[in-house]
């Protein structure tokens, strides 16, 4: 296969070729729940994972195959794993390092689902979690690491806060403490930030959102960069130097580390592929898959728009008179700017927050009255969505927590679309006269 160094050529190529058997270009749906073996050698051969071949659709597929060696690709990583869901990739990511009795130190900029995994339902299951108050401070993740600890957490861009990860920074204490720094890489997209190349070993996606692009499909995936050495600490990472039962006593540095059978270090991924996946199933339909393959094809043409709209939104908030903040780390006030300008360079991506004065009842009004803008629990679609964080997606958080995550009563959040820039800013335009008409009306009463 052809090797092409241009992202915007990788986006489309990567990971694919003709159909061996129709010599279709476009990439086929495998539709199928199994593969037929050619003998009784090779089905115990792959049960065995002594030959890497399809074995049943939870665990890989054809088209699925291709959708991650092309976000493998875009990334830098030596492999990936796509899942049933972004949520999907953060909870398996963190079981494939750590259990019952272990940590994990995150940053507190997350989105509202992260923050009530690491909270609330890792505790339950024996990992907690340690959030660092101040996350620009590679001195405090120092600090809250404890011989337990398996993974550092953060996001490339926060939502929706746009606080952006001293990835460089983090990854470097990380790696002094023995663990692997997690990033999830949402937001940013490797079109516009490759974590991997300032140091993060596992890359995560949401992939419903900018990598699919359109709204239409759930999806998760998983990043392995293929540096981290899980055995060089005896007993730190269990998981990887003590045999697995489940494949006959398989260790899976040793057999599948750097200088191991597959010439690679691939044993995070392999692992969460054929332990995780295969025992807790949360696995990604192969026409799901076809249709994140169709978003990453045009990945680099709708983010330049969605970054350009983006700008000249954040502009043109800060000239409101209603707006008292807003935070989008592409404006030169926001705390993340000088971040931003260095580990992302083509732009702070394109979901936004501002707060808006009059709290939580002028927010409410605010989103209701936009019509162009769909008022939804997502971002990275083509379409402008809105939502008001602190009675939706961060709801369930502690006022505490919901402010550690940058969420205010009054904020409101974007994700700006692709449509005309002039079409955005006059439907904003409508929702801040309904928060004025709303206001006379109290004051009337």
């Amino acid at each position: 296969m052809a090797t092409y160094t241009d992202f915007t050529t990788r986006q489309i190529h990567a990971g694919q070729t003709p159909d061996s058997q129709t010599g279709a270009r476009a990439l086929p749906i495998y539709q199928t729940t199994s593969y037929v073996f050619e003998d009784a050698d090779q089905a115990a051969d792959r049960f065995a994972l002594a030959e890497l071949g399809p074995i049943y659709t939870r665990i890989t597929n054809p088209t699925q195959e291709t959708v991650e060696n092309r976000i493998a690709d875009l990334e830098g990583g030596v492999g990936a794993l796509l899942v049933a869901s972004g949520s999907s990739a953060v909870t398996l990511a963190i079981l494939n390092l750590a259990g019952a009795g272990d940590h994990v130190v995150s940053s507190p900029s997350l989105y509202g689902g992260t923050q009530n995994l690491f909270a609330h339902t890792l505790p339950r299951l024996g990992i907690e979690v340690t959030f660092v108050e101040d996350p620009t401070d590679p001195e405090q993740w120092r600090a809250a690491a404890r011989p337990t600890t398996k993974a550092f957490f953060g996001e490339t861009i926060a939502n929706p806060s746009s606080d952006v990860l001293d990835t460089r920074a983090v990854a470097d204490v990380a790696h002094e403490v023995g663990v692997p720094l997690v990033v999830d890489n949402t937001v940013a997209t490797p079109y516009l930030a490759r974590p991997i190349e300032h140091g993060a070993d596992i890359v995560v996606h949401s992939a419903t959102k900018y990598l699919g692009g359109h709204g239409t499909a759930i999806a998760g995936v998983i990043v392995d960069a293929g540096r981290f050495d899980y055995g060089a600490e005896p007993g730190r990472f269990p998981g990887f130097t003590e045999p697995d039962e489940s494949y006959h006593g398989l260790v899976y540095a040793e057999a599948l580390g750097e200088g191991g059978i597959l010439g690679a270090n691939v044993s995070f991924i392999i692992k969460a592929r054929v332990q995780l996946l295969r025992d807790l199933g949360p696995a990604v339909s192969p026409f799901n898959a076809f249709l994140i393959a169709q978003g990453l094809e045009t990945l680099s043409l709708r983010i330049e728009r969605h970054v350009d709209n983006a700008r000249r939104v954040a502009q043109w908030l800060t000239e409101q008179d209603q707006v008292l903040s807003v935070s989008y780390a592409g404006l030169p006030d926001h705390p993340s700017h000088a971040r931003a300008q260095a580990y992302l360079p083509g732009g702070a991506g394109a979901v936004l927050a501002f707060e808006i004065e009059g709290g939580a009842p002028a927010g409410r009004a605010f989103v209701s009255a936009l019509e162009l803008h769909s008022h939804v629990a997502n971002i990275g679609d083509v379409r402008s969505l809105v939502i008001h964080p602190a009675s939706t997606t961060h709801s369930q958080l502690t006022p505490q927590a919901q402010a550690a995550a940058g969420v205010t009563p009054g904020l409101v959040r974007l994700s700006v679309g692709i449509e005309g820039i002039e079409d955005i800013l006059a439907d904003l335009e409508r929702g801040f006269a309904a928060v004025s008409a709303s206001r006379r009306e109290t004051e009337a009463a």
